[in-house]
């Protein structure tokens, strides 16, 4: 019998690009099942939607700083000088059918592409996926984080608001504060003195052709490289070092990923309808001599703000140029902060001699250093967000902004070593408990009498599996350096 005209042209594609090998391969290829994994893809899809709104929106918006005089629906402005980035920003969301709940998807879905990338990334932090040999992928991640934070950054400034210039006036001095090429980058990145004419042109070649290309281009290979790795899993019976235990790509996988797109994609919609974000409307157009009250960034850099805000204003003079060490030092910190991120998966390697690899992950219990460090740099993070917006926290609870700047200042410093202390002992705590569960099972509530005359608390055996999982792990090493000799063959380092 001769072949279908669907089975010819899959013939015809398997012969010049192999697509029955690939399938083969690739579409049976098996993912383990844990609701952590869908940070993952709610990253991803997010980012999918940032690219269908993002689109939509560019075929209305004019990225121009030419002043025109507003003549549109929004009848507050009407008159009004303005650039064409903002007449045509008012235009979107009261002209343009379907315009104001596109950009409100827009940015809402780019809170949450920043947030879930975050979360992604300490959820692998906190189990040690990152380990060898997934170091590099970790950094593509990283780097995507680094990069989604100055998209945001750029594609807030767009509408050119007095919001989003207020912002961009603090970015301006920061470039100024850097010493000796500051001015440069200044001029190279605004095109001249501020707020010149050039800002909104330059940063929407950055937030639609460049960083989205180059993010793209990570994702690809991130998610090549988690194919090529393999998933990693929890411990757990049947599960091993070697193996991966799951549901097969295609048709479950395929399935649940398409159905949780959708309802990531509702979800995003739903904040969109109902939940405002950034009426620039409210705002007014960006003028050099006006600041918005109580201006503040959006949450994922908050925490930079933070760092400015809190720090004295100190200036020192050097052969004849002022240093703004106010402003530099905090400069240097924020991509420290991140810095300290990308590299700790080599600083862990080194620190503890592991060169092994690890495709089962950790119970963050079990890894109480680690654990205490990601605890204690999310409350730095958390601290120096609050010092952010330290005008609004004084004007809220009726307190002294010196007073405020004050707490988050001393915060900063003892909160960190407070939290790395207790999340230390919780964690031992908890592997103590554990123990205490391997040995004497589950307490029952059930009270015995003893012929003797003593009252026990009957415990109940754990079952198989769960003394799998609480056992199935090296006993690790703390991240202090220790030399070779030191070390207990049951360490893992």
């Amino acid at each position: 019998m001769s072949a279908g005209r669907g089975e010819r042209l899959a013939d015809w594609f398997d012969g010049r690009l192999g697509t029955h090998t690939l399938g083969r391969k690739y579409l049976r290829k098996v993912f383990p099942d844990h609701w952590s994994f869908l940070l993952g893809e709610i990253c991803l899809y997010s980012f999918v939607v940032l690219v269908l709104t993002g689109v939509y929106l560019t075929l209305f918006f004019h990225p121009s700083m030419n002043e025109v005089t507003y003549q549109g629906s929004y009848t507050p402005l009407n008159g009004v000088r303005m650039s064409e980035a903002y007449a045509s920003t008012l235009d979107i969301s009261f002209d343009v059918r379907g315009g104001l709940l596109i950009r409100q998807l827009h940015h809402w879905a780019a809170l949450v592409f920043v947030a879930g990338m975050l979360t992604h990334m300490m959820r692998h932090f906190f189990t040690g996926s990152f380990r060898k040999p997934r170091e590099v992928n970790w950094l593509f991640g990283w780097l995507l984080l680094f990069l989604g934070l100055f998209e945001g950054l750029f594609g807030y400034s767009l509408p050119d608001d007095l919001l989003s210039g207020t912002g961009l006036r603090f970015v301006h001095g920061a470039l100024l504060s850097v010493p000796i090429v500051g001015t440069y980058l200044a001029m190279f990145l605004f095109g001249g003195e501020f707020p010149g004419d050039d800002i909104v042109a330059r940063f929407y070649s950055l937030h639609v052709l460049l960083i989205p290309g180059v993010m793209a281009a990570l994702i690809v290979v991130h998610l090549l490289l988690v194919v090529y790795h393999k998933h990693t899993q929890f411990a757990g019976p049947g599960r091993t070092e070697r193996n991966v235990v799951g549901a097969p790509f295609m048709p479950v996988y395929l399935a649940k990923a398409g159905g949780f797109f959708f309802l990531v994609f509702g979800v995003l919609a739903l904040m969109a309808a109902v939940a405002t974000i950034n009426p620039v409307w409210s705002y007014g157009p960006y003028r050099a001599d006006q600041v918005s009250t109580g201006a503040q960034p959006d949450w994922y850099l908050g925490f930079a703000e933070g760092l400015v805000r809190i720090m004295p204003g100190w200036e020192i003079t050097l052969w004849g140029h002022t240093l703004v060490l106010g402003v530099f030092i905090p400069i240097v910190v924020f991509p420290l902060l991140l810095l300290f991120i990308g590299v700790y998966p080599f600083l862990e390697a080194r620190v503890t001699g592991d060169r092994h690899e690890h495709h089962l992950l950790d119970r963050p219990r079990n890894r109480p250093v680690r654990t205490a460090i990601g605890a204690a740099w999310i409350s730095l993070y958390l601290v120096l967000l609050a010092g952010g917006g330290n005008d609004i926290v004084a004007t809220r609870f009726h307190l002294s902004i010196n007073t405020v700047t004050w707490a988050v200042r001393i915060a900063m410093f003892v909160v960190p070593a407070v939290v790395f202390v207790i999340t230390r002992r919780i964690c031992l705590g908890l592997q103590l408990r554990d123990r205490e569960l391997v040995l004497h099972g589950r307490e029952t509530g059930v009270i015995k009498r003893l012929p003797h005359g003593e009252y026990v608390e009957v415990h109940e055996p754990l079952d198989q599996a769960r003394l799998h999982t609480l056992t199935a792990h090296e006993r690790p090493g703390e991240l202090v350096a220790r030399s070779g000799r030191d070390r207990t063959p049951g360490q893992s380092g």
